[in-house]
């Protein structure tokens, strides 16, 4: 099984998707290190991704999950943004996902106190205007603490698998 943390930037995708990595024993991958120079430079530049621009990305990481699926599982941090994305992540049909959600005010909190990430906090605007929330997803709010989040994330598939 395949787990895609999903969500706007800072969200916590990839603070959850590792303390999940621990308890579940299996490797968790942050999306973001499989953009290209490219993508990078346009996002350090407040310059929001086109489709064009994310779906050689996309297929990469839809190789990726079908390797990650026959190896054992894994954890994707991945904002999966739009349903046209995560259906192309979703090609084997062996995924779950999991919402992060949050008032933008406190995410935009959270943006700015980030030290460690290229994403400037111009762009959460542009990741609100294109996110489309899946009925399927499993939605969790992140006003709680991490070990609350992925205890309920492992009651929620437990339940869902």
């Amino acid at each position: 099984m395949i787990y895609i943390i999903m969500g706007v930037c800072s969200c916590g995708k990839t603070t959850i998707s590792k303390e999940l990595s621990k308890s579940l024993n299996i490797p968790c991958y942050d999306a973001d290190d499989f953009h290209s120079n490219a993508n990078i430079q346009k996002m350090k530049n407040c310059i929001p991704l086109k489709d064009c621009d994310r779906k050689p990305w996309l297929d990469s990481l839809s190789e990726k999950i079908k390797e990650w699926d026959n190896i054992g599982g894994a954890i994707l941090a991945c904002s999966a943004l739009k349903e046209s994305y995560r259906q192309i992540l979703n090609k084997n049909k062996n995924v779950i996902f999991i919402l992060l959600h949050g008032k933008r005010s406190l995410i935009k909190e959270r943006m700015l106190n980030r030290e460690d990430h290229y994403m400037p906090v111009e762009l959460l605007i542009s990741q609100f205007e294109i996110l489309e929330i899946p009925d399927y997803a499993i939605k969790i709010p992140i006003d709680q603490p991490v070990e609350k989040i992925v205890s309920i994330i492992i009651n929620k598939i437990r339940n869902k698998t």
